[in-house]
């Protein structure tokens, strides 16, 4: 989807979950001297300034990032995630948002590999002039759903892709479930994380049900709502983490950090988290 920028909305609460989960799963994946390979499926430009036009004019950042930002009483999953976003703030104020190109810069280590693929031109080289130089480091002109299963398995048998497509056209459920289910047929231990949208929209409903339907050797599923619909009924009420083959620290790292995220980042009286695993 061409069209798609996500300096629109860097730093939204969305962001802020699918992040802190990521930060997560990066961390526990560095704690075996083995290297790894994380493919990320829709990179994007991989930072973005949040005093620039397109994220001013919704200023989603501001109902995310901005509101924890000098928090000093955050969970230590949310403290990792906030201490990466500082690092990319060398001056001390928020004045930008790393995408997860730039959590997966910090957090891999130089023996890892990384895979980032993106469509759109501009965020491409972008991506490719900020991280195309770190060694063993690959970024793709290309479509990351149907690029993915040439990157699977690793060498190192040892993998985490991250999807988070815009969901702007509705196919893009359905894709996101074909490349899950293709991606475990090649390689059936990856670690798969999956960002989702909870939007007025029947497909969002339905996604955490399919995925956890492909997902028989254990899955977490992690969504935060904080926000009302709009008066038509649409808008981005909150969001949702779906991780197949999920680290097994990662549910008690995010017992505290979701009940922590839904109050400060609540906009309604009702704002609410789900925390749920399959574990085998």
């Amino acid at each position: 989807m061409l069209a798609y920028r996500h300096a629109f909305h860097a730093g939204n609460h969305a962001d802020v979950l699918k992040h802190v989960v990521l930060t997560q799963v990066l961390a526990h994946m560095g704690h075996k001297d083995k290297p790894y390979r994380l493919i990320d499926t829709h990179a994007g430009a991989g930072g973005y300034s949040l005093g620039s036009a397109e994220a001013k004019k919704k200023g989603e950042f501001e109902q995310g990032i901005a509101r924890i930002w000098t928090r000093k009483d955050a969970p230590a999953a949310v403290a990792d995630y906030l201490a990466c976003v500082r690092a990319f703030n060398p001056g001390g104020g928020l004045g930008r948002y790393p995408g997860s190109p730039e959590f997966a810069r910090q957090l891999l280590r130089p023996s890892d590999e990384l895979r980032l693929f993106e469509l759109h031109p501009t965020d491409v080289r972008i991506l490719a002039q900020h991280h195309g130089t770190r060694p063993h480091t690959e970024v793709i002109h290309g479509d990351g759903f149907a690029g993915l299963k040439s990157m699977l398995p690793p060498p190192s048998r040892r993998g985490v892709v991250l999807m988070d497509p815009s969901y702007e056209l509705k196919s893009d459920y359905a894709k996101v479930v074909g490349a899950v289910r293709e991606a475990l047929q090649r390689f059936a231990e990856a670690v798969i994380v999956i960002w989702y949208p909870q939007v007025n929209r029947l497909e969002s409903a339905e996604l955490p049900r399919r995925l956890k339907a492909i997902a028989p050797k254990g899955w977490l599923h992690a969504r935060l709502t904080v926000q009302a619909p709009d008066a038509q009924g649409f808008g981005l009420a909150g969001s949702g983490m779906f991780v197949i083959n999920p680290p097994w620290t990662l549910h008690a790292s995010l017992k505290d950090a979701l009940p922590w995220l839904r109050d400060a980042l609540a906009q309604v009286d009702n704002a609410s988290h789900v925390l749920e695993q399959k574990a085998v």
